[in-house]
Order: structure tokens, then C-alpha cells, then sequence
């Protein structure tokens, strides 16, 4: 069992958050939709024009001044395009050492072949992933369909991806899928999408005759400066295991508040037959924040994953501390410890010092 919980830790140590994902904390305090900042309407890759100015002008506790030095994301009038960039420092209990890790390094591109289609694009040098998708925002109710290759919408999409309620299901950093989504938007307090497709991380399963069915629900009302947030998530999906095919399905529940600069976000989903047949797995995330000043935000987060809910005392849960500190336009320096629990014992926490750059 202690081998089991050093080596499930090693993986979620080394596989951290690489994508520049929509931060749900900031669109549930400001009330604003993923889509209102990236290209992508369920949030992340490149942003669009409004999402960049925010960046650069609002998030950072120095921003670079248009009258002191030109900025742009745009190398023509329809052609943005965006970097991502991630190193970090890491001492680990576990391994008894400390070291640096290569994150990312992508690309990320927009062409607008209208006022309504964008392709998207991202290559990720550093892992050798990539996506690359169509948008058409040509459904009524302000709705679009996405079809190319692309993460699907499921749950919070934190970008620390190392969060159990992301790294303990199949949509992993690594996961990529080549299908079609739909969505729909009913003004501000409404998103719901669903999409088919096909798994492109697992060339072992047969994804291309049972494709994935996810669909999500978002409710986001407001009240004068509160905002609130609440849905959920299913998809169903076949997996091939050591036993053979497994049917397995997964769903969930989350709940984000945002009041001023606090925030509060929380998911637990429920996977059956996950990893073997008959088996109930459940993951928590709860992940509060509060902005200090001006890019500087305290983050404080509990994560608790159970691979088998049967199984007495096989649960690991864990405490993460840190700040999220952009000095300046682009630059973001993410100190963390990270406080793993679980029975037996084991002296696994961890420091990570991550930087990021972006653009």
C-alpha cells in the first residue's frame, strides 16, 4: 500500500499544471463567462483580445504602458497569437532531493475567418501535445459547435492540473480528443455543452467504435457583488482495462461563490469502474482564494481522492499552500507546499516554486 501511495504521488507530483487554462475564481468573482476572455467558449489556449488586455493592464501589480512601449497579441488584422511557458523548482520528501522541471513551452495561434469562425490552434513543444479546433458561434441562443481536436468540458477546469478531481479522472493533462461540441448560452447565467469523440492519448482502446459522450451544466446567477456559480458534469465512456472493456461512467457536482476578492471553488465527482469492474471511485477539490493587493493572491486548497470507496483507509488527501504573485505584465512566480495525508503515514510533502510566463 506504501509503494502504492509513493508511486501515485510521484505521477501527480510530475505531471503539474502545463496549460494556460481560464481561472473559474476570476469569472466567478467578476461574473463573466470563460468565453468572455479566450476564443475557446469553455475557456483556455489563447485568449482573445479583451481576455489580453485584461491580462497585461488589470491582473499584474506593474503593467507594461502603451505609451512607454507597444504591445500587441495581433501579427494581423484577423492572425493573434500566444506563448505558454512553465519551469518550476521542486524539493520532494519522497525522493529525498531537489530539482528543476521543464513544464511547457507551446505555441498558441488564432486565425478569424469571420466575425463568428475562429481556428484555434496549440503546440506544446516541451510534451509534444497538441490541439487544434474550429469555433462557429453560428447556433441560435448565442450557441456555437467546436470540432476538431481538443480537451473536453468537464467539471472545474483548474489549471493546476495536478487537482485530484483533474488528474484522478481519465481527462488528464495528457488527454486529448478528436470530436464535435455543442453549446448554448442563455445570457450571463447559463452555459451547457455536450460533445462526442474520440480518444487520441490511448491508442490501446477502442475509443474509435465507443466514442466519449460528455455534457455539462452551468448555472452562474448574480446578486449585486456576489457571484455564484453551480452545475455538473457526466460522460461515459468505454475503457479497455486488464479484465477487458470497461463501461465506465463518470459524473460530479461544483460550486463556486465570489464575493469582492474572495473566492470559493468546490467539485466532487464519482467515477464507476474506473480502473477495475464494480468499483466506486470518488474526488473533492476545494480551492479558496483572496486577493492580498494587486497581483498577489493567497490560494489555499484540499484535495482528497479515493480509488476504491469500499476499501477502508486507502484514501490520500492533502492540503496545498501558496500564492499566486504576478509582478508584471505576463510574468506570474506560483510559490507552493504541498501537505499530503494519508494511512499509513508517508513522508511525501513537497515545495514547488513554479514560474510562468505568458503572452
Amino acid at each position: 500500500m506504501k509503494k502504492t501511495i509513493l508511486t501515485f504521488w510521484f505521477i501527480v507530483l510530475c505531471i503539474t499544471s502545463f496549460d494556460l487554462m481560464a481561472l473559474p475564481r476570476f469569472a466567478v468573482k467578476l461574473g463573466d463567462k470563460c468565453s468572455d476572455c479566450h476564443y475557446n467558449p469553455s475557456g483556455g489556449l489563447i485568449r482573445n483580445e479583451d481576455g489580453w488586455h485584461w491580462g497585461k493592464n488589470t491582473l499584474s501589480m506593474i503593467s507594461a504602458r502603451d505609451k512607454d512601449f507597444i504591445m500587441s497579441p495581433r501579427i494581423s488584422d484577423n492572425i493573434s497569437i500566444g506563448l505558454d511557458y512553465r519551469t518550476q523548482y521542486i524539493y520532494s520528501q519522497s525522493s529525498g532531493r531537489t530539482y528543476f522541471q521543464n513544464m511547457t513551452a507551446a505555441l498558441h495561434t488564432n486565425f478569424a475567418l469571420s466575425k463568428q469562425i475562429n481556428l484555434v490552434g496549440k503546440y506544446d513543444f516541451v510534451n509534444e501535445l497538441w490541439e487544434g479546433y474550429g469555433v462557429a458561434n453560428i447556433l441560435p441562443g448565442k450557441g456555437y459547435i467546436k470540432a476538431g481536436v481538443y480537451t473536453p468540458n468537464f467539471g472545474i477546469r483548474l489549471d493546476d492540473h495536478t487537482a485530484y478531481t483533474r488528474q484522478g479522472l481519465i481527462f488528464n493533462p495528457f488527454y486529448r480528443e478528436a470530436g464535435v461540441e455543442v453549446g448554448f448560452f442563455a445570457d450571463k447565467w447559463l452555459y451547457a455543452s455536450a460533445s462526442a469523440g474520440s480518444n487520441l492519448s490511448d491508442v490501446t482502446s477502442n475509443y474509435t467504435k465507443d466514442p466519449t459522450y460528455t455534457a455539462r451544466v452551468e448555472v452562474t446567477p448574480r446578486f449585486g457583488e456576489v457571484g455564484l456559480m453551480f452545475g455538473g458534469s457526466y460522460a461515459a465512456v468505454k475503457l479497455v482495462g486488464s479484465v477487458g472493456t470497461l463501461n465506465t461512467n463518470m459524473y460530479g457536482g461544483f460550486f463556486g461563490f465570489g464575493y469582492t476578492d474572495f473566492s470559493l471553488l468546490a467539485e466532487y465527482d464519482i467515477a464507476n469502474d474506473l480502473s477495475s469492474p464494480d468499483v466506486k471511485s470518488n474526488m473533492l477539490m476545494v480551492e479558496a482564494g483572496y486577493v492580498i493587493l494587486t497581483g498577489l493572491e493567497a490560494i489555499v486548497r484540499y484535495d482528497r481522492i479515493d480509488y476504491n470507496a469500499d476499501v477502508d483507509a486507502d484514501e490520500t488527501s492533502r492540503f496545498v499552500f501558496g500564492f499566486e504573485f504576478h509582478p508584471y505584465s505576463f510574468i506570474e512566480v506560483r510559490p507552493q507546499y504541498r501537505l499530503v495525508m494519508e494511512d499509513p503515514s508517508v513522508d511525501n510533502d513537497s515545495f514547488v516554486l513554479q514560474l510562468h510566463f505568458w503572452y
